[in-house]
């Protein structure tokens, strides 16, 4: 019988037994012989599928944490990841996504090995193809992370207590080679939750457009990722409203028809204990709104990551994304905005947005028609202002689950790691640096018309200005840290615009910037092979 193979990376991959499904295929003839049946196997490639909810499900600051645009409120995450002061490879966290991309990697391999031997049904080539998408997903967020890593393909019957280091090259090679090769076995079918070829294209185009930066890189990766991402478009409008966006009915259970690919929560999937098998996407990126049980009138709330200055300042007059975005109005109930009648209801608390920052004419008529509200001027609700009191920083709402029961790990809203506003600004950053600007300008500016303010202009087109509206539009998604290491902007804007991040904190050792994340100890300490080496800012 074939044993999942043990990589020994770190200590998470050894402690499989939290994975049941995994745990009861290594001991049981009867189980391997189940996925060699189609209703088995079915639920090896549900099993690639759950481990996205681990990457993406708890961790956020991993992707938006140390960042211009999120610091920490009363709360603070880990450290190292969202400052850099005392970021090594034993500090909190560095360990997470290597840990839970691996074991996507080995339920990978082993839903690619069952693949060949199992009942060959006429979708399994279709199921394969989307299980290496995840796979080489996977590989993407690990060398985005910590640069070149280990290339583990194979199903192995034994443990092995020594590994070798790939390069960072080799790892974007195999990772579009993957993609490529998925995109050719996927079906062309509408979103429903798996991969469909257009979920590849998307990816495809976002893994030729960072390679594109890389020293190995080319021109024409840009072009290619204009290319990809014009694909995954695939002439589809914006024609939803911002707002709509995000009023995702959770009881209902739809796919935004704007989500090219998502971590799926749908409220059936975590009735069992709703209390901790949801994810944690609408506690961020806010100050907390209220008790322990208060879940008729606020949401929870951890206060772990807040909209720096900047953030909040990114939005102009008429920028429809302000309003969708924030909780600029709040009533005497947090969830009367969703289903109470807000005509009838007293303000508790207005956020000043930047437009009408020092008129004490607007802030008159404001308390004359609202009283009751506290009104938080502008300049006042950042996340550099960090008293110990609700509703101080200004709360994000595009991700609210009012539903929801109240705790931590209660959104059934799924996590969109893929959507078209998205690829827009994807397509327009690959024209931009292919040396397109006028097609570059043309797609930056669809996603500015949905929000209903005025277009770029050519003079005003640069990376600066693509990530001020990547900012805008993507706020509290899952781009954030990813887009900035891409572009070579994270320490000049980190130290720029994050309260908690100075200019120095990145240096390192060897003359080396503390860009990518190192390896983490455990893996090291694991492996026994002494020529793979650590990151040099942290040897």
């Amino acid at each position: 019988m074939k044993k999942i193979y043990i990589l020994l990376i770190s200590i998470g991959l050894l402690a499989t037994s939290c994975k049941d499904y995994l745990e009861e295929e290594n001991r049981s003839n009867a189980e391997e012989s189940f996925y060699l049946t189609a209703a088995g196997y079915d639920l090896l490639l549900n099993a690639n599928y759950s481990q996205l909810r681990d990457i993406y499900g708890s961790q956020v600051w991993l992707f938006a944490g140390g960042t211009d645009m999120y610091a920490g409120g009363r709360e603070q995450g880990p450290v190292g990841l969202t400052t850099y002061t005392t970021l090594n490879s034993s500090s909190e966290g560095v360990a997470y996504l290597y840990d839970e991309c691996y074991e996507a990697i080995q339920i990978a391999n082993m839903g690619i090995y069952y693949g060949d031997i199992t009942e060959q049904t006429d979708d399994i080539q279709n199921k394969i193809g989307q299980i290496k998408f995840l796979r080489a997903h996977a590989y993407f967020l690990l060398v985005q992370t910590y640069g070149g890593v280990s290339l583990v393909t194979d199903y192995i019957s034994e443990t092995v207590l020594e590994f070798e280091r790939n390069s960072a090259e080799e790892i974007y090679d195999f990772i579009i080679a993957e993609m490529e090769e998925s995109l050719n076995m996927v079906s062309e079918t509408t979103y429903n939750g798996y991969v469909n070829k257009r979920a590849v294209r998307n990816f495809l185009a976002k893994v030729y457009l960072t390679r594109g930066y890389e020293s190995f890189g080319s021109p024409s990766d840009f072009t290619t990722a204009a290319t990809y991402a014009d694909a995954a478009i695939a002439g589809e409008g914006l024609t939803q409203s911002f707002e709509e966006l995000w009023l995702e009915d959770t009881d209902n259970y739809p796919i935004n028809p704007e989500t090219i690919f998502s971590v799926m929560y749908d409220p059936s999937s975590v009735s069992a204990d709703a209390l901790t098998l949801g994810n944690t996407q609408s506690t961020f990126f806010s100050s907390y709104l209220g008790g322990s049980d208060v879940a008729e009138d606020a949401p929870y709330r951890n206060y772990a990551l807040v909209p720096t200055d900047y953030a909040i300042g990114l939005y102009e007059q008429g920028d429809e994304r302000w309003d969708a975005t924030f909780m600029v109005t709040v009533y005497d109930r947090y969830f009367t905005y969703y289903d109470g009648d807000i005509t009838t209801s007293e303000v508790s608390h207005y956020y000043e947005p930047k437009w009408y920052a020092g008129s004490a004419t607007h802030q008159t008529d404001y308390m004359t028609l609202h009283p009751t509200a506290i009104y938080h001027e502008y300049g006042t609700y950042h996340a550099a202002v960090n008293p110990n009191l609700d509703y101080e920083t200004i709360p994000v709402k595009k991700f609210d689950d009012p539903a929801a029961p109240f705790g931590s790990s209660t959104s059934r809203r799924d996590i969109v790691i893929a959507r078209v506003g998205e690829a827009y600004l994807t397509a327009a950053e690959a024209y931009f640096k292919a040396g397109d600007a006028t097609t570059a300008l043309a797609r930056l500016n669809v996603v500015r018309e949905r929000a209903g303010v005025p277009d770029a202009t050519a003079a005003e087109l640069d990376i600066d200005y693509i990530l001020d509206e990547r900012g805008r539009e993507l706020l509290g998604e899952y781009y954030r840290w990813f887009d900035l290491k891409r572009t070579g902007t994270l320490v000049q804007r980190a130290s720029m615009y994050n309260y908690e991040v100075e200019q120095a904190n990145f240096n390192g050792a060897n003359g080396a910037l503390k860009i990518l994340r190192p390896i983490p100890q455990t893996a090291l300490d694991l492996n026994q092979n002494d020529d793979f080496e650590q990151n040099p800012a942290y040897q």
